[in-house]
């Protein structure tokens, strides 16, 4: 993991899913996250067939998102940001341990109390998952 990942973010292992942020503005985040076969849900989900739980992918595209925001200077340093709801959500296909994902998020609306995202999580351009969310904003 990225030391500027862990400036983004106050998530740390095993819950950090953002390896890189490959882009990002005022209107979107593109990151990516490798999924490794030593992530701890795999030893439940399933044992004998693992596989991504698809409210980690939504964790990882909010996670993307918010790293983004705080890369560019949206956010600041201080904020912290809490999933609110999540709308739209659309599972498309399996993530298995070792593959990429790449999220990529949309800023809908963006505000020092709220955010408001979409984003679409890809596997070797196959669309995995994709949903809306709402973070509400705080600071430590």
């Amino acid at each position: 993991m990225s030391n500027e990942i862990e400036a983004l973010l106050p998530h740390r292992a095993p819950f950090l899913f953002v390896d890189e942020i490959l882009s990002a503005d005022e209107k979107s985040v593109v990151a990516k996250h490798v999924f490794t076969d030593r992530e701890f849900f795999f030893a439940g989900h399933f044992p004998e067939y693992p596989v991504v739980p698809g409210v980690i992918l939504i964790e990882t595209m909010a996670q993307s998102g918010g790293a983004g925001l705080r890369k560019t200077g949206v956010l600041s340093g201080d904020s912290l940001f809490f999933l609110a709801s999540v709308d739209k959500v659309k599972f498309r296909r399996q993530v298995r341990p070792g593959e990429e994902v790449r999220s990529e998020i949309e800023n809908l609306r963006v505000s020092s109390k709220m955010i408001k995202q979409a984003g679409k999580a890809y596997v070797n351009g196959e669309l995995a998952a994709e949903a809306e969310w709402l973070c509400l904003v705080g600071s430590r």
